[in-house]
């Protein structure tokens, strides 16, 4: 007996459902752009922006009292090697850098190693290093003008036990010097903490052990302590660098760029030419030097990084 079976056509697959275009993936980048909008929409307007208009200015010839700009093409280049002052003003700028530089860092590692010793009233110590950080900086410099004239405090003080003091801010070295110390005196308070916060990071054991094998303070300073603490180094030495370059109403208040152009740096100078001059494309120019400078020796400390920090490989 044959059964004879019927074929049907197998039926056609359902088409798979639409995915919603709103999935959590999307959602979540959504809202990630939501909240860094602000800060990308900051750095077109306040950063990008500028940016992009000094370098353009500096490109051009500009008459505030005609109220006409002119393409001048590599010209204001060219007077800034031209330029009579420039020699002093990155002689300036040098010597307060280094300065600057050299004795913030010393001396904020050296107050952060005492602080970090326990010792009573480090509290109180550390509350009066740190103070000046937190005072405003026109009226820390003006009351360090007011000390520092030829009829000042510091002379008063000076005079008191026998000793002529000089008129800090109108020698070419003594003016130098006495903007570097005020400024040191204003944020060692910072970097102070900064490394201080780095020691009692050091791990113990390692210090005890170096101690148990016969090492002195000061070999386990430099073998063990110095290199711990080394990215805390590494901020702290980009910030100030960064710092001493932006350094503007310390100049402004003490000196004026002078004497005899001793305390001129370029931050100061650029202002002089563009607000003070009406020169705004010379002055484009030096923002631009500036900008470049600042670039490289950030990059410069980074890219040395992998050679004196330690946790980098």
């Amino acid at each position: 007996m044959t059964v004879h079976t019927e074929l049907r056509p197998a039926a056609p697959p359902e088409p798979p459902a639409a995915k919603p275009f709103w999935t959590p993936r999307r959602r979540d980048a959504l809202v990630g752009w939501a909240f860094i909008a602000p800060q990308v929409l900051g750095f077109f307007l306040f950063v990008l922006g500028p940016l992009i208009a000094v370098i353009w200015y500096s490109f051009q010839s500009t008459n505030l009292l005609a109220g006409t700009t002119e393409f001048a093409g590599l010209e204001n280049y060219e007077h800034l090697l031209d330029d009579p002052v420039m020699p002093s003003v990155a002689r300036a700028t040098v010597l307060f850098c280094v300065g600057l530089v050299v004795l913030n860092l010393s001396l904020a590692l050296l107050l952060a190693v005492l602080l970090n010793q326990k010792l009573h009233g480090t509290t109180v110590f550390r509350t009066i290093f740190f103070s000046p950080v937190v005072v405003s900086l026109v009226a820390w410099t003006i009351a360090w003008n007011l000390m520092l004239q030829d009829n000042g405090s510091i002379n008063a003080m000076l005079q008191a036990v026998g000793i002529d003091g000089p008129n800090w801010l109108r020698g070419e070295n003594s003016a130098m010097i006495s903007v570097i110390v005020v400024q040191v005196i204003k944020n060692v308070g910072l970097n102070m903490v900064l490394f201080l916060a780095a020691l009692q990071g050091v791990p113990r054991s390692l210090l005890e052990a170096a101690e148990l094998d016969g090492a002195g303070p000061w070999r386990r300073f430099r073998t063990i302590t110095l290199p711990m603490i080394s990215p805390t180094t590494l901020l702290t030495a980009i910030i100030t660098v960064s710092g001493a370059l932006h350094v503007f109403a310390q100049i402004q208040i003490l000196t004026l760029g002078g004497p005899a152009d001793s305390t001129n740096v370029l931050v100061f100078y650029f202002y002089q030419q563009a607000f003070g001059n009406h020169d705004f494309g010379y002055g484009a120019v030096l923002a631009v030097v500036l900008f470049v400078i600042i670039a490289l020796l950030t990059t410069l400390q980074w890219r040395m990084r992998k050679r004196w920090v330690f946790y980098e490989a």
